[in-house]
């Protein structure tokens, strides 16, 4: 889990109590009865949510890697399956780890450390690459227009930001759901830090920022993981039905009914529909998550650092036309590419990339921001007390 995707919980660890190893007789702090075994040092990680991220980005990346060989129709098949809940379930995680962001000085540090310093960089490296390793030199560096997969930074700033706004107002889902629809209606939006996608996605966001740990419960019940079988089954037939009868876009949600030529009055309803489709399939996602410690539950942490990298394996691919090889045509050239994209994700989401990216994707930027950010403003305390009281009372020196 990185800096931009914990929760914000600050509060500290209490001391644990302690005892004498030489006489064995509790401190004065220590209770009878109370337990003297020294608590672990910092805050648990939640198996199941380390768990949830590393599946996801495995699928992330495999969806990127079939996204390159859509000729086949069983692969685009699978291919619309895993694009229907794998980015929900990103940005419902990510809003619910978002729950106490508020605009404190401590959370902006960290919004800008953990999202807008790692966006920047990455979008200018990536651009550079797009410029001479793909023999572009006139492709431009822009902030505005986000490169393939870096939307997603894009849209979590926006979020983060607007996180105050939906604890605030009454019924946040319903607003977020017509702040969606309106967005599927509305060409003019343009391209512009994808604000389609920003907008299109946010009801995920706004539902994380509502769930509580008790809602998680629910879904990883046995009853729940039968159940989602035949609801991957039939979602699966869905989407073969769909390949040749509906656009991809709709599924991306990067763009307005008018401009994919349909109708306006079918933004709402694909917007409705297809987001309900992502939070049924995230739901049975979520029941096949273990919640016990495997062996990939530690790279949980470093899933941010999957999804910035392996876009760049993508991109080398399609530029040196790796993809065209007639061995993808096959179903065996298939499994061979999806396996080689979870493994290439996998690696890329260990401690030793993460220790030597860590200066680019986690900065600390001690030296960015103020040791104390309020110090500098005046203190209005006083002149609003003075304000507050009654008219007659004599206020002294």
């Amino acid at each position: 889990m990185t800096n931009s995707q914990r929760p914000y919980d600050d509060r500290r660890t209490p001391l644990p109590p302690v005892q004498s190893p030489a006489s064995g007789v509790p401190s004065p702090r220590v209770r009878a009865g109370q337990d003297v075994r020294p608590a672990k040092p910092g805050k648990q990680r939640d198996a199941f949510f380390d768990n949830a991220k590393y599946l996801a980005i495995v699928l992330v990346a495999v969806g990127h890697a079939w996204g390159q060989i859509l000729d086949d129709r069983t692969v685009e098949t699978l291919y619309r399956v895993v694009y229907t809940f794998h980015m929900p379930a990103f940005v419902l995680i990510s809003g619910y780890f978002s729950r106490n962001f508020d605009l404190s000085p401590r959370h902006v540090k960290r919004l800008v450390s953990g999202v807008v310093v790692p966006y920047v960089v990455f979008e200018i490296a990536y651009s550079l690459f797009q410029r001479y390793g793909n023999d572009d030199p006139d492709h431009s560096v822009t902030l505005l227009d986000p490169t393939y997969h870096l939307w997603f930074l894009c849209a979590l700033f926006v979020w983060r930001l607007t996180t105050p706004l939906w604890r605030t107002v009454r019924n946040p889902l319903a607003v977020s759901l017509a702040v969606a629809v309106l967005a599927s209606v509305s060409p003019l939006i343009g391209d512009d830090l994808d604000m389609q996608r920003v907008l299109q996605f946010l009801p995920c966001f706004v539902l994380g920022l509502l769930l509580r740990p008790e809602h998680f419960q629910l879904v990883r019940r046995r009853s729940v993981r039968i159940l989602s079988v035949p609801v991957f089954a039939a979602a699966t037939v869905v989407a073969w039905w769909s390949v040749p009868r509906m656009r991809l876009n709709w599924l991306y949600h990067n763009t307005a009914a008018q401009e994919m030529g349909a109708p306006w009055w079918t933004g709402p309803v694909m917007v409705l529909a297809t987001l309900g489709c992502s939070l049924l399939l995230t739901a049975c996602f979520f029941a096949w998550v273990p919640r016990r410690h495997m062996w990939f539950t530690a790279l949980g942490a470093g899933t941010i650092y999957g999804y910035l990298l392996h876009a760049f394996l993508v991109k080398a691919g399609n530029y040196t036309g790796w993809f065209d090889q007639p061995a993808l045509a096959h179903p065996l050239g298939v499994l061979a590419l999806t396996v080689c994209a979870a493994a290439v994700v996998t690696v890329l989401c260990t401690k030793p990339v993460q220790r030597a990216l860590r200066c680019v994707v986690e900065p600390k930027m001690e030296w960015a921001f103020r040791d104390n950010p309020g110090a500098s403003a005046p203190d209005r305390r006083p002149r609003e007390a003075a304000e507050r009281r009654e008219p007659a009372e004599k206020v002294s020196a």
